[in-house]
């Protein structure tokens, strides 16, 4: 399994309030909310507080992404989880991709399909618009991807109610762990309440970091608090079972009728 994906499922643990026999949160591996940063091939040497991020997102940078530069990339930071977002690919690419080491691989909706790899190391993390129909959305759930990123971004560098709504939303519908961008210099309170909204792991770009803003973000991420209860739903659906059918998120009425 991608260590990328593993993370999530050891976080959705994390998430919520134990109950009984007095377990402490501190004992999880993973902080309930993912840091992913994302950057081009050519910063990651230069950054010294990558050890602070659970995974690596690799976009195109200036120089071109080769397979050997991208190896020696996933060698020079072997504990965080190192991954490529692909413009398009043909399978070929994206075996060599897998083969090379690539913990994880992410795509835009509008990219070509190509086969999942058999030996299932290599996580598969579609990117979507909050504007699609609510039935593609929820068509989701059933694709052979691992998690979902959101395309949009914060209007203006600063959260407001309608991106609150969207993150809600799309929380409510997937089935699956919901990554949101978020800008660096978003402030603790925004930080709760896209937390509070269902994300599962936030996408930052490492380019407008300053020095320590990474190792800040993730002393925040550690002062969340668990899940509320109304949260606790989507725990069953982020964490591995037995069997290929994938549980569709309830509706919001299917809720209130349980």
């Amino acid at each position: 399994m991608s260590r990328l994906i593993d993370k999530f499922h050891k976080a959705a643990l994390s998430s919520v309030q134990p109950m009984g026999f007095n377990i402490s949160r501190n004992a999880a591996l993973e902080p309930g909310l993912l840091i992913i940063v994302s950057m081009a091939p050519d910063a990651v040497k230069n950054n010294n507080g990558i050890s602070h991020a659970s995974g690596i997102l690799l976009r195109r940078g200036s120089s071109p992404l080769t397979a050997s530069g991208i190896k020696k990339i996933i060698e020079d930071v072997p504990d965080v989880p190192v991954g490529l977002y692909l413009e398009d690919a043909d399978n070929k690419e994206v075996k060599s991709m897998a083969d090379i080491g690539c913990d994880f691989l992410a795509f835009s909706a509008s990219s070509r399909i190509f086969a999942p790899s058999t030996d299932k190391k290599t996580g598969h993390i579609l990117e979507v618009d909050s504007v699609m129909d609510d039935s593609l959305l929820r068509a989701v759930n059933s694709l052979p991807v691992d998690a979902v990123l959101l395309s949009d971004k914060f209007a203006g560098g600063a959260l407001v109610w309608h991106d609150l709504m969207i993150f809600q939303h799309l929380a409510n519908t997937l089935a699956k762990p919901l990554i949101i961008n978020i800008p660096v210099d978003i402030t603790p309170e925004e930080l709760k309440a896209v937390w509070e909204a269902g994300a599962d792991a936030v996408l930052v770009e490492a380019s407008a970091m300053k020095a320590g803003g990474l190792k800040k973000l993730r002393e925040d991420v550690g002062k969340l608090p668990p899940r509320t209860a109304r949260k606790r739903g989507k725990v069953d659906v982020i964490l591995p079972r037995t069997g290929e059918e994938t549980r569709m998120a309830p509706r919001p009425d299917e809720e209130e009728e349980e």
